[in-house]
Order: structure tokens, then sequence, then C-alpha cells
């Protein structure tokens, strides 16, 4: 009898030890997200359309992003990326913080001079700060409106402030995460990445209601059991996504559309920490304290 209650004990310690991970995770991730705000004045790192300035666009094969940010002179802050499609570089995209039409020329000529670029070979776009700020403003709204929204959906279907609490803190957490994760990769977030965070909002509750669902509307097995029945199904979900998204991101030529992927495919991968680990975890402890009371 002592030998099963010590084992039951290791079991419960270890289950909560793997239920910390995510928690922890979190933590560090807010932790981070609070570092950068306090040292750039946002939690992530607005791209050009969120935050104002000029795009240029560079039809180029050969020429290296490195190469062209260093050769390049220019007073403010510039960045330079690859464009890739079909595994292969097809050109550059230069990122600077004016819109003035001055810059822009000196950097288009500079460009054209250094690296023999055709006039026809370079696309300009330009948005001004106010627009930028406006967009940022109206999406981080429309993410405040998804999830509150999510949460009172959520809480009518199970009735529970557990559960329901739960999931809007897995979809939560997969934000945060994934911001944290964006920031560290160093991705300059556009309007069409804060579009790729509401589809991850979508993805994070649909994994999440499948596994509450078989856990608490369904009675045959035990809640283990029914949390692998919902992973084999969740896994499936996620693994044929995250397939169809890494195709998406090799032969995409087009920045925006590579954006999107790449944050909901680290998306769905911290979905599944925070789905099969966390909300798994405290759906857990709450059945089985609900069993005795």
């Amino acid at each position: 009898m002592e030998e099963h209650a010590e084992g039951g004990h290791r079991r419960k310690d270890k289950s909560k030890l793997i239920l910390a991970i995510p928690f922890i995770i979190l933590a560090i991730s807010i932790i981070f997200l609070f570092v950068n705000y306090s040292t750039t004045g946002s939690f992530v790192n607005k791209g050009i359309s969120l935050k104002g300035g000029t795009s240029i666009s560079i039809i180029s094969v050969g020429t290296d992003a490195i190469e062209v940010q260093n050769s390049l002179d220019y007073d403010g802050e510039l960045n330079v990326r690859t464009l890739s499609g079909a595994g292969r570089q097809i050109g550059l995209i230069i990122e600077l913080d004016s819109t003035e039409e001055l810059d822009v020329n000196n950097i288009k000529e500079q460009i054209k001079n250094k690296f023999n670029i055709e006039e026809d070979q370079i696309t300009i776009e330009t948005i001004g700060s106010a627009l930028g700020s406006s967009f940022f403003k109206e999406t981080v709204r429309a993410v405040i409106f998804a999830f509150i929204f999510m949460g009172i959906v959520v809480f009518i279907y199970f009735r529970s402030i557990v559960p329901s609490s739960s999931i809007v803190l897995a979809a939560v957490s997969d934000i945060i995460i994934t911001m944290a994760v964006v920031n560290v990769m160093g991705i300059k977030l556009s309007t069409a990445g804060v579009a790729a965070f509401l589809m991850l909002i979508g993805y994070a509750v649909d994994t999440n209601i499948l596994l509450s669902t078989k856990v608490l509307k369904r009675k045959e097995g035990s809640v283990d059991e029914r949390i692998k029945s919902a992973m084999k199904t969740g896994f499936m979900m996620t693994l044929t996504t995250i397939t169809a998204i890494i195709i998406a991101i090799i032969f995409s030529q087009s920045p925006v559309i590579t954006q999107i992927m790449t944050i909901v495919l680290i998306g769905l991968i911290v979905d599944m920490m925070n789905t099969w680990v966390q909300n798994a975890g405290i759906l857990k402890i709450y059945v089985n304290r609900r069993k005795h009371q």
C-alpha cells in the first residue's frame, strides 16, 4: 500500500513538473516582451506597414543582402532582407524609416549605381507614420475583440469557469509566446503578420475545444484515455496543417504570404505545447477534483 501511495505521489509530482513547463515559458516570454517594450517602445518589432516608412523591392538574384546593407549610406534605420521563392533568392527588400522623397531617391540611386540595377527592377511603396499607427491600433483592437467574443462563446458552451478560462489561457499563451519567438527571430511584423495572429486564435480555440469537449462532455473511459483520444485527432489536424504551411513557405514568392505562414507555423508548434500539456493538465486536475467533491 505504501509503495502504491509513493508511486501515485511520484506521478503527481511529475505531472505538476510537466505542467509547469508551459507556464515557465509563458513567464519568460512576457518578461522578454516587456524588455522589448522598454527598449523600443513596442512589444513587437513593427514593420513598415505598421510604423510607417518606405519599402523598396528589387528583382535581383545575385545581390547579397548583407553586402547591400553594408554598402548603402543612410543615417536612419535601414533593413535589408532576402526575398525567396521555391527555395532560391529572387530579390531583396530594403526598408527605411523615412518617407521623404529625397531619402528614397538617394537610396534608389545608390542601388542603381553600385549594383547595376535597372529602374524597372525597383518597386517603391511608401506608408505614412499616421496610417501605419492607425493600422496597428485597429489590428490590436481586432485581436482584443476576438478574445472577448471567443471567451463569451466558450463560456456559453461549457457553462463552467475553469475549462472556459483554460481555453482562453491557452490561446493567450499561444499569442504571447509566438510574439516573443517572432521578436527573437527578428521578424518585422506587418499588417499581414497581425492577420496571422488572428488566424492563430482560431487554430488555438479549435484544438482546445476539441480537447475540452472530449474530456468534459464524454463519459466513457478514464480522463487519460479521453485526452489520448483527443490528442490523436488534434495531432493529425495540426501536423496536416503544418505540412501545408511548410510547402507554402518553400514555394511562396510573396513576403506577405511567407510572413503569415511563418507566424502561423510558430504558433501551431507553440499551441501543441499549450493544448496538450497546459490545458490538458488543467482539465485533468479539474475533473479529478470534481470527482472527489
